[in-house]
C-alpha cells in the first residue's frame, strides 16, 4: 500500500455515502479505478485482502470479490493467492490534456460552415416544405401496415442498395414523371441527397482529381467533394445555368449541375447547353451529377424532363431526394447510375453502404405505388404556386429596397438580389425576429464576384406572414444602410 490505511477506507467510504442511485459494488468499482488511474494508488502497491475490506465497510464478500474481479478482468488488478495488486499501466500520469491542440485535417477546414437547423423551422427557411400538409394519419397507417406484415424481419440490415420494393417504385415513378427509363437494379437508395453525393465521389473520383459546381451552388456539394479529397472548381451560372463554354479549368472527373432550378437562382440550363455539356462529358470522361431537388415543382408549365433521360446512356447520374416532396427527416434521396455504372458499382455498394430504415423504405413504396405521392405533388404544386405568387405580390408592394427576382418559376424559394449590402449580417439579425432567409452570398465559393441578396424559402411559411416578415426585412435593410453611411 502506497497510502495508509485510514486514507483507503476513507475514499472508499465516502464513495458509498455518494453513491447516488447506483449499487454499492459500482460505486466501490469505480472509486477503485479511480484511484488508480489518478495514481492514488500507485503501480504494485497492494490491497486489504477482500475479507478485511468487506468487515471494514460492512459489505458482503461477495461485492467486494465481485469489484476486485471487474477490476483484474479490465486490467487495472493482478490477482494471485496473495491478493490484489495494482497492475502497471503504460504512461500512467505521464501526459497532461491540451483541449486546444486538436486539429482537424486540412481539408476539412475548407468545408463551408453547415446551414443552421432550427426545429421549428422559421420563417422564409429555404428547402423546407409545407410540414403541416404532409398526410401524417396515412403515413402513420402505412407505417403500421407495414410493421404488422412484416414484423421482426425488417430488423436486419436489408439490402444495402435499399428496399427492393421502393426501388421499383421509384423507377415505375421516373418513367412517368421525369422522362427516365431505367431498371429498378440501377437505384441505389440513399441517407438523403449529401450521402447520394458523397457516395458518387467515393465511386468515381481519386483524391486530387477535379471536380466542377455550380457558382452559387448548394454548399452541401462542396461540403462531399472536398471532404471525398478533391479539388472544387466554380463554375459561374448565369441564367441560362452552368456556363462553362470558355472556362480554362482543368478537365473534370466529376461535373454537379442542378439544370431544372438551379439553386439558388433558379435558372433552367437550356437545351443547348445540357447537349454541350453532354457532349463535353463524353468527350473528357467525366460524370454529371444531375441533381433534381425540387423540379416535381413547376408553376408555369410541365417540369422540364430531367438531362439523364435526353440520350441513351449518357454520362449522367441522376440524384433525387424526398426531403422537398415529403420532409426532411425522412431522410430519404436516392441515385439512379447508368446501366453500365450500376454492373460495375454492384459489388462494392455494400461494402460502401448498409442497409436500414427498411420499415419506412417499404411504406414509402406503398406510398407512392397507391398513387398518395402522385396525389400529395398535386396538392403541393397548387398551394406552393399560390404562395410563390402572394410573396411576389408582398415583395412589390411592401419591400421599398431596389431588388430583383432571379428564377422564381419552380420550386421551393424566392431569390432576391439587393445592392450591395451586408446580407450575411441582414440574416443575422433577421433571426432575432424568428426569420431565416439564407444570404445569397454564402453560396458564392468565388466571394469576389459575388452578388448580394437573400433565398426566401416559401414553402413552410403561411402566405398569412409574408407582408409582416417582408416589413420587419424592410426594416433592417433600412438599419444597415443608415449604420453603413455613418446616420
Amino acid at each position: 500500500m502506497n497510502i495508509p490505511d485510514d486514507a483507503f477506507y476513507t475514499l472508499l467510504e465516502n464513495a458509498l455515502a455518494q453513491r447516488g442511485g447506483v449499487t454499492r459494488q459500482r460505486a466501490l468499482y469505480q472509486a477503485l479505478r479511480d484511484a488508480i488511474l489518478a495514481g492514488k494508488l500507485q503501480a504494485r502497491s497492494r490491497l486489504p485482502g477482500s475479507r478485511t475490506i468487506a468487515q471494514r465497510l460492512t459489505l458482503s464478500r461477495n461485492t467486494v470479490n465481485g469489484t476486485l474481479e471487474q477490476l483484474a478482468l479490465e486490467g487495472y488488478l493482478l490477482r494471485d493467492r496473495k491478493g490484489s495488486q495494482v497492475a502497471t499501466l503504460a504512461a500512467q500520469n505521464t501526459f497532461s490534456v491540451n483541449t486546444n491542440s486538436v486539429s482537424l485535417p486540412a481539408h476539412l477546414m475548407q468545408l463551408p460552415s453547415g446551414s443552421q437547423r432550427d426545429s421549428p423551422p422559421l420563417l422564409f427557411t429555404p428547402g423546407t416544405p409545407a410540414l403541416n400538409y404532409f398526410p401524417m394519419p396515412l403515413w402513420r397507417r402505412l407505417l403500421t401496415r407495414v410493421l404488422h406484415e412484416e414484423s421482426c424481419t425488417l430488423l436486419g440490415y436489408g439490402d444495402a442498395a435499399g428496399e427492393w420494393s421502393l426501388r421499383v417504385a421509384i423507377a415505375r415513378h421516373l418513367a412517368l414523371a421525369r422522362g427516365i427509363h431505367c431498371d429498378a437494379s440501377q437505384i441505389i437508395i440513399t441517407e438523403g441527397a449529401l450521402e447520394g453525393l458523397s457516395l458518387c465521389a467515393r465511386l468515381l473520383t481519386q483524391p486530387g482529381e477535379s471536380a466542377w459546381i455550380e457558382d452559387p451552388g448548394y454548399l452541401g456539394v462542396k461540403s462531399a467533394f472536398t471532404a471525398a479529397g478533391l479539388v472544387p472548381e466554380a463554375i459561374p451560372v448565369d441564367n441560362e445555368g452552368l456556363c462553362f463554354a470558355n472556362f480554362t479549368a482543368l478537365p473534370p472527373r466529376i461535373i454537379f449541375t442542378s439544370p431544372s432550378n438551379q439553386y439558388p437562382t433558379g435558372a433552367v440550363l437550356s437545351a443547348a447547353r445540357r447537349l454541350a455539356l453532354l457532349t463535353f462529358a463524353r468527350q473528357h470522361h467525366a460524370w454529371i451529377v444531375e441533381d433534381d431537388y425540387d423540379s416535381e415543382f413547376r408553376y408555369d408549365n410541365a417540369p422540364i424532363p430531367a438531362m439523364a433521360g435526353m440520350q441513351p446512356d449518357a454520362p449522367v447520374i441522376y440524384l433525387g431526394t424526398f426531403s422537398k416532396t415529403l420532409f426532411p427527416a425522412l431522410r430519404t434521396g436516392f441515385i439512379v447510375l447508368p446501366p453500365a455504372l450500376a454492373v460495375a458499382a454492384r459489388p462494392v455498394v455494400g461494402a460502401l453502404l448498409r442497409g436500414g430504415h427498411r420499415a419506412e423504405q417499404r411504406a414509402l413504396a406503398r406510398f407512392i405505388e397507391e398513387g398518395h405521392y402522385a396525389r400529395h405533388l398535386a396538392a403541393m404544386r397548387r398551394l406552393y404556386r399560390k404562395r410563390q405568387q402572394q410573396l411576389r405580390a408582398a415583395l412589390a408592394n411592401h419591400l421599398t429596397e431596389p431588388f430583383t427576382i432571379t428564377g422564381g418559376n419552380g420550386g421551393l424559394h424566392l431569390t432576391i438580389t439587393l445592392n450591395a449590402i451586408d446580407d450575411v449580417r441582414l440574416a443575422q439579425q433577421a433571426r432575432q425576429y424568428q426569420l431565416a432567409p439564407a444570404p445569397l452570398s454564402q453560396f458564392y465559393l468565388d466571394k469576389n464576384p459575388a452578388r448580394y441578396g437573400l433565398v426566401l424559402g416559401y414553402g413552410n411559411t403561411s402566405a398569412s406572414q409574408f407582408v409582416p416578415a417582408i416589413e420587419r426585412l424592410q426594416q433592417l435593410m433600412t438599419r444597415l444602410r443608415h449604420q453603413a453611411s455613418g446616420k
